[in-house]
């Protein structure tokens, strides 16, 4: 929603290359693929492909190399695939990272888990 704020997370070698930006407006002439606009320019690129090899076999042989990006304005549901999670019983990896001294310390509230496995 306008208004809110997004993070979104580093796409190269370097994991401190993130992004914090409020949504001034959304773009929903294609409904499945909306385009965000920010209040001000991103600091760092973000990748966003989905590679299909040339010999792919089949339309799963792909690689999702997308940067992931998550709402911090309001409660996060954490969802799976609904089209294949619950029958290939995939699972949720949340990573928290410390700046290499083992000091992150974290607590999770008002997220909501679903078809994670």
């Amino acid at each position: 929603m306008v208004g809110d704020w997004v993070g979104i997370a580093s796409t190269s070698y370097n994991g401190r290359e993130t992004d914090k930006r409020e949504i001034s407006k959304i773009d929903n002439a294609d409904p499945e693929k909306p385009i965000l606009h920010f209040t001000e320019a991103l600091t760092y690129r973000h990748y966003a492909e989905i590679y299909k090899p040339k010999n792919a076999r089949d339309d799963k042989d792909f690689i999702d190399m997308r940067c992931e990006v998550g709402v911090l304005s309001r409660n996060v549901r954490y969802r799976g695939n609904p089209e294949d999670s619950v029958e290939n019983q995939y699972g949720a990896t949340i990573f928290m990272h410390s700046p290499g001294d083992d000091s992150l310390t974290n607590r999770l509230s008002n997220v909501e888990f679903n078809m994670v496995g």
